[in-house]
């Protein structure tokens, strides 16, 4: 699990990193959380949990500086249904379906670098598989016989 950031959040609006003894600002919450980390936010005055309210205002910040990360359509349903509907949609779906996408993400960047790194001919090796085919044997002894037949000389024969 990733390492977890203590955040106090005072009536002035500002929050307190409680790891280096020091103030904060939304951007660099949201930099910690790019970086893997997870944040706890605390209101200083009554330890209520706020976390969900800060997380809210750093996707608003990023919106309004267009970085809109999601459409309106969904922010009418967001509005419209609230909490009775996706806020359970949300918590067991969209986050599972988010981590699975990261992961098959991962691994199709992780299997295409390997194939830039291993510098295959896909051309030989589409032979290769094609070959065996039969349905493709006739146009395989084609670019064969094209490739072994000697190039004619000047004379044409």
């Amino acid at each position: 699990m990733a390492e977890k950031v203590l955040l106090k959040k005072y009536s002035n609006r500002r929050l307190y990193d409680t790891e280096q003894s020091a103030y904060v600002t939304l951007r660099q919450v949201a930099e910690m959380i790019r970086q893997g980390r997870q944040v706890e936010v605390i209101d200083a005055k009554t330890e209520e949990d706020v976390t969900a309210f800060i997380l809210t205002q750093i996707i608003l910040e990023e919106a309004k500086n267009k970085h809109a990360l999601l459409p309106v359509s969904l922010l009418h349903l967001v509005i419209r249904y609230g909490e009775t509907v996706l806020s359970e949609f949300f918590e067991k779906y969209l986050q599972q379906t988010l981590r699975n996408y990261l992961t098959y993400k991962a691994a199709v960047d992780e299997q295409f670098r390997k194939w830039l790194d291993l510098g295959l001919d896909f051309s030989a090796l589409a032979q290769q598989t094609m070959t065996g085919l039969p349905p493709f044997n006739p146009f395989m002894e084609f670019f064969k016989a094209g490739a072994e037949a000697k190039p004619e000389d000047e004379d044409g024969r």
